[in-house]
């Protein structure tokens, strides 16, 4: 009976949808509309704002807010408009896959 539970609880917790940011999460906040891994489309290549914020400790959390938010300024005239449909966690992961981009 006992591992029947510890099976259930493990089947359970891996159920829950985490925030894993991939490519496929981009697509899925349709942030590959205007962005692209290697070179630049209506905004930055994601491997530019990885090297921007490279030595930047609070690079994630600027980010993530940014996504959520919105931003201007930082790339030129083009605003990044706000993406509120993006949850705190999926913002967080994101911009963590985009740190992670050379």
């Amino acid at each position: 009976m006992k591992k029947h539970l510890i099976l259930a609880a493990t089947f359970a917790v891996a159920a829950v949808p985490a925030a894993h940011a991939s490519p496929e999460l981009a697509k899925a906040k349709a942030c590959m509309a205007c962005h692209a891994v290697g070179n630049k489309l209506v905004g930055p290549a994601y491997k530019d704002v990885a090297a921007k914020y490279a030595k930047d400790g609070g690079a994630e959390a600027k980010l993530a807010l940014k996504i959520q938010k919105g931003s201007s300024g930082t790339w030129g005239p083009i605003p990044m408009p706000a993406n509120p449909q993006v949850s705190d966690a999926e913002a967080k992961a994101l911009a963590k896959w985009v740190l992670s981009q050379k």
